[in-house]
């Protein structure tokens, strides 16, 4: 366990000018070992550090005389209208970057007007994330199984309790990946995790403890419990390949979620963005795509909207956000990625969300 341990205490607005100085301003704020288990990735870091080149494989065409002024983000998602199809991505323990934790992100989220998607691993229990939020808040719940199946119902009967919409099923980290960060500054969990006490504290454990406690062998049949007990959709989280997408489908998923666990995993697996499209086109329109890791642009959001996402989720700037400026960071970390979303529309010739979906981009033969 960390011997220091003090996580932000801020709330007010930050300021800012790109998602870089965001993430090197919390670097001072948040203590060492929590930055290094946020901002982290696999091994080499390979994976992590293409999931944001590999946007550049793709080229926005700018267009000119389309009539386009003051773009609008707002879109309609399982009849609820967000500010901007970008969501919040399921990360743990944000109580390492501030104390008010997923109850300052969830405000900050709602204030947006977006959904807002709770860890398993989350620092604050459901019932305190929603209150948070409000009750209208869409929220959905991101669920990493146990062995045991009565803790299953119990997690997700507590889920459709506090409001859930949809169940996000972790399908990518059956194993902690090579995070050597991690072991270099001896990190373990400083906080506890409610939402999941029943079968492990948290505090004092590492990520490898924390995943040895979950479910290591996943397959179709768990899809099918999770959807048929819930009744609520589920999206499979981690899915790369063709072949995932008939299996997550075939298995009665609602919805595919395209991730390479920001780069945290598989180390020496392909960018999520490059997987993106052979996922979109597998898919073929038949469910909802939600796609997040390397997302630092508002060109990123457009680039993977174009790609065939339906929503867009960002994980890590939220957190270096909520360090800085509790909810208020949060927000203004939403309001971020809109801004530069909106001026990438208007140079694009795009009016709404519905016209950059028929947006086709150039291969970058520069490359």
């Amino acid at each position: 366990m960390e011997k220091i341990y003090q996580a932000s205490t801020a709330e007010g607005a930050i300021d800012f000018i790109n998602m870089f100085d965001l993430e090197e301003a919390a670097k001072e704020v948040i203590p060492r070992g929590g930055y290094g288990y946020i901002s982290s990735g696999a091994g080499d870091i390979f994976t992590y550090q293409e999931n944001e080149k590999a946007f550049n494989h793709k080229l926005i065409i700018p267009h000119v005389l389309r009539d386009v002024e003051l773009p609008n983000t707002k879109t309609t998602f399982d009849n609820v209208e967000l500010a901007a199809p970008i969501i919040m991505a399921p990360v743990a323990a944000h109580g390492l970057a501030n104390v008010s934790a997923e109850k300052a992100s969830a405000k900050g989220v709602a204030r947006f007007g977006t959904i807002y998607t709770a860890s398993s691993y989350a620092s604050c229990t459901l019932e305190e994330i929603r209150q948070a939020g409000g009750k209208e808040a869409p929220q959905w719940f991101q669920f990493y199984m146990s062995k045991d199946d009565g803790i299953n119902r119990d997690i997700l009967d507590m889920a459709k309790r506090n409001g859930a919409k949809a169940i996000v099923l972790t399908a990518d980290a059956t194993v902690g990946g090579n995070r050597e960060t991690d072991r270099r500054n001896g990190f373990t969990f400083p906080l506890a995790m409610p939402i999941v006490q029943a079968y492990q504290s948290g505090i004092g454990q590492t990520m490898d403890a924390v995943y040895g406690s979950s479910k290591q062998k996943l397959s179709a049949k768990d899809v099918e419990f999770i959807a048929r007990y819930s009744e609520l959709p589920v999206y499979v989280k981690g899915v790369q390949s063709e072949e995932d997408v008939e299996r997550s489908l075939g298995a009665g998923a609602s919805g595919i979620w395209v991730s390479n666990h920001g780069g945290r995993q598989l180390d020496g697996g392909p960018a999520s963005f490059d997987s993106l499209q052979y996922v979109a086109k597998a898919v073929a329109g038949r469910a909802p795509i939600v796609f997040d890791s390397g997302i630092r642009r508002g060109q990123h959001v457009f680039k993977a909207l174009a790609s065939g996402a339906d929503l867009v989720a960002i994980g890590r700037p939220v957190i270096y956000g909520l360090a800085l400026g509790g909810s208020i960071g949060v927000q203004q970390v939403f309001d971020f990625f809109k801004k530069e979303l909106e001026m990438v529309m208007q140079l694009a010739g795009t009016q709404t969300i519905e016209d950059i979906r028929k947006i086709e981009l150039r291969e970058n033969r520069y490359l």
